[in-house]
């Protein structure tokens, strides 16, 4: 059920509506944070190419931008049911088989996030603990941790009423 989505597409229950007020926020900072990355390559880039004075540890920065903002557009996108996924074997069954291969794809992604959700603070705080930090500039690696947790619990939120969304969407349907 990887249908495109519209704003007609927003979700209309009062979770739904609740995830999205919080997602959108999210994916919209994630646009932000990689519009100011492409602005840091290009001032960077330019700098090197005319002056050969690129900006000191713009490799550090983006790698922390790239993070900020996968971790950012996660959540919005598994609500409006925008992640990649392959659909070419089920284009041709019922809505309820895709409903019901929905459901299962969604649960799949919640013991993941439950796992990387649970797994990322200890990983953060080894790094905190160690004072491990960025090369040129200095900046401690941990520091986009707490964000990314953040944004991991949403998503775990998320991928539960999603997963509750697919079951519903399959009862719903005709007969397997």
């Amino acid at each position: 059920m990887s249908e495109s989505t519209g704003p007609e597409d927003r979700p209309t229950d009062r979770v739904g509506r609740f995830l999205y007020s919080i997602t959108r926020p999210l994916s919209l900072l994630g646009g932000v944070v990689l519009c100011l990355m492409g602005v840091l390559t290009t001032v960077s880039v330019t700098g090197r190419y005319f002056f050969d004075k690129p900006v000191s540890g713009d490799f550090e920065l983006i790698a922390l931008g790239t993070g900020v903002a996968v971790f950012a557009f996660l959540p919005h996108c598994q609500l409006m049911r925008e992640n990649v996924i392959v659909d070419f074997f089920l284009s041709g069954v019922s809505k309820r088989y895709q409903a019901f291969f929905d459901m299962l794809g969604n649960l799949t992604y919640a013991v993941i996030i439950t796992l990387m959700t649970w797994r990322l603070p200890i990983g953060g705080y080894e790094l905190y603990e160690t004072r491990q930090s960025t090369f040129m500039l200095g900046i401690p690696q941990w520091s986009t941790f707490p964000f990314a947790l953040l944004c991991l619990v949403v998503l775990l939120a998320v991928c539960v009423y999603t997963t509750v969304r697919s079951y519903n969407e399959m009862r719903a349907g005709a007969t397997l």
